[in-house]
This record gives C-alpha cells, sequence and structure tokens, in this order.
C-alpha cells in the first residue's frame, strides 16, 4: 500500500512544479469536474511522473531513464526529466496520437516508436531499460508514480472536504484510483458517508474492469478506441491491482458513442477539450450509469488531435 507519508512528500516535490487545476460545479448534472486537461503538459500524469524523478538519487538519474506510453506519461517524464537536466527515452505505439507524440519530442525526449499497441510499448521499453541498466519508469506500476497521482485527492480533500457521494476517475493500469484511494483512506478516514470510488474505462479496453470482477485479463480483446489512453493490458502482478480492489468500489464501462457524445458536450457545456480518456466519466454521467449525486469527475487530460475532436464537435461521420 501507499504510506500517506509518501503522498505528503509527492505534494511537496511537486508542487513548484504543476498547476493547481481548477474546479467547477454543474448544477445541471450536479457533478464537480476536475479540470486535469489544465494541467502543464495537458494531463494528470505529470503529477506522478515528477514525483518519480524528483525522488531518484542523482546516481539513479545519471544514466537517465526509461518509459512506456501511449503519450501523456511520456509527456510527463520528458517535463521532469527536462527539469531537472537528464535524458528521457520514450517507447511510444504508432497509433499513439500525434500531438501526444509531438509533446514528448518537443520537451527533449527521445522517442521511439514501436509496433502494435501500448502493451508493445511497454514490453519493448522494459527490455530495454534492463538491458542498458537505466531506472523504467512505470505509468502505474511504482509506488512513488502512484503517490504522485495521490496529490490529486490531497488537493480535492481540500477543495471537498465532504462534498460528493462519489469520486469518478478513469480507469487504465490503475496508478491514478489507486493514488486517489490511498489518499482518500489516507487523509478523509472520518468522512461520513464515504464517498464511493469509480472507475470507468472504455468497452474497447477492459483489462482492468476484467481484472477485477473476474480476476484474470485474459482473453480479452482489445478494440480501437477513442481513449487511446486507456488502452492496453496491465503489467502482471502490478502493485496497483491490490490497490484497486482494496479502494475501489466498482469499475464500469462506457461505449465509444458514449465517449464521443462527452468530449462533444465538454465543448458545447464548459468550452473545454478533453481527450477521450477524460471523457470517460463525464460519459459514465450522461448515459445515465452513475446516480449518485453530487459526484465528482477527475477531467484527466486534454491531449487530443484537434482535427478529431473537430470532427466530434462538429458530428461529422
Amino acid at each position: 500500500m501507499i504510506p500517506p507519508e509518501w503522498i505528503q512528500a509527492a505534494s511537496r516535490r511537486v508542487s513548484p512544479y504543476i498547476r493547481r487545476t481548477p474546479i467547477t460545479y454543474d448544477p445541471s448534472l450536479k457533478v464537480f469536474l476536475k479540470w486535469e486537461n489544465q494541467q502543464k503538459t495537458g494531463s494528470f500524469k505529470l503529477r506522478g511522473a515528477l514525483n518519480k524523478v524528483l525522488s531518484l538519487s542523482d546516481r539513479e538519474r545519471q544514466p537517465g531513464v526509461v518509459a512506456a506510453s501511449a503519450g501523456n506519461h511520456g509527456a510527463g517524464v520528458a517535463f521532469a526529466c527536462r527539469t531537472v537536466g537528464i535524458r528521457a527515452h520514450i517507447f511510444v505505439p504508432k497509433s499513439a496520437t500525434q500531438v501526444k507524440v509531438s509533446t514528448i519530442r518537443d520537451l527533449g525526449a527521445e522517442v521511439t516508436l514501436v509496433e502494435g499497441g501500448y502493451t508493445e510499448a511497454e514490453q519493448f521499453a522494459i527490455q530495454y531499460a534492463r538491458d542498458s541498466q537505466k531506472p523504467y519508469l512505470s505509468p502505474y506500476n511504482d509506488g512513488q508514480v502512484i503517490a504522485g497521482q495521490a496529490t490529486l485527492a490531497f488537493e480535492l480533500l481540500e477543495e471537498l472536504p465532504n462534498e460528493a457521494k462519489a469520486w469518478l476517475a478513469p480507469v487504465s493500469g490503475g496508478g491514478l484510483i489507486g493514488g486517489i484511494g490511498a489518499g482518500l483512506r489516507a487523509f478523509s478516514p472520518k468522512v461520513s458517508p464515504f464517498p464511493q470510488l469509480i472507475g470507468v474505462q472504455s468497452e474497447a479496453s477492459p483489462y482492468m474492469e476484467r481484472i477485477y470482477y473476474t480476476g484474470s485479463q485474459d482473453h480479452v480483446v482489445e478494440l480501437p478506441s477513442l481513449a487511446d489512453g486507456l488502452a492496453g493490458a496491465v503489467e502482471p502482478n502490478s502493485i496497483t491491482i491490490p490497490l484497486v480492489k482494496e479502494y475501489v468500489d466498482s469499475i464500469l464501462l462506457v461505449s465509444e458513442e458514449e465517449i464521443c457524445e462527452a468530449i462533444r458536450y465538454a465543448w458545447l457545456f464548459y468550452h473545454q477539450v478533453i481527450e477521450g480518456s477524460a471523457a470517460v466519466v463525464l460519459a459514465a454521467i450522461l448515459s445515465g450509469k452513475i446516480r449518485q449525486r453530487p459526484a465528482l469527475l477527475i477531467i484527466s487530460g486534454g491531449n487530443i488531435d484537434l482535427e478529431l475532436h473537430r470532427s466530434i464537435v462538429e458530428n461529422r461521420k
């Protein structure tokens, strides 16, 4: 599990570098929205990547670091490495959104494109890190990364100590929702009634949902998804699996059509550009899958191809 002191230390480490993102309330839907799409690098992933890099010793940092990413974690790692003046090598699937790949490169990291999806990129990165004897920075299977993501809960509990009946977060490898769960349990143990923690994932890539309910991700058939940042299998024996089982009350799935509608809704009603991976939580609300109100939605990122976003908003086929 993630000790409370790790989260407190992470908050001290990353606070000079991150943006305290806004939170707004929509009275028509009765939801609070935490806009991590406005975070530096456009995603919450910066929190965990920064905390991990800043927690490394000078000796560990010296050769540079390696990571695998669908885009947002890679940008966070690249930002963190530029901040401390070390090299970053990021393995990214060739199918990754171009805007995310460009952001990683613009932040100074070396990028290797890998055939296949996120799972293949992760396998290549782990092997390369072993061969080159460089630290591998997992986007989720790392206690310091999770502690960095938990700073989001730390922040929210200062802003909304007892307002929402349910907290909704996107789920992929479980680093975000595991960190939020750890933060909630550590810093609001006397809150009553305790908010439900609900994960949301795309029907197209339901790996963690399958692990949560069946204990296995075998036989999941992954399909293309607007929620590209949530794609890919979970690393075997990831530390996030027991965290998710311990802290999360349920995980539900949304369709591509529901994700598309949520992206459109965020622009039309909030004037916010959000990516598919962030839109899943709003999709769960708009589709009626979540009844608890008020609810808190973690809008995790905004790195979407602008032409794709335009076509969705204009409802072009």
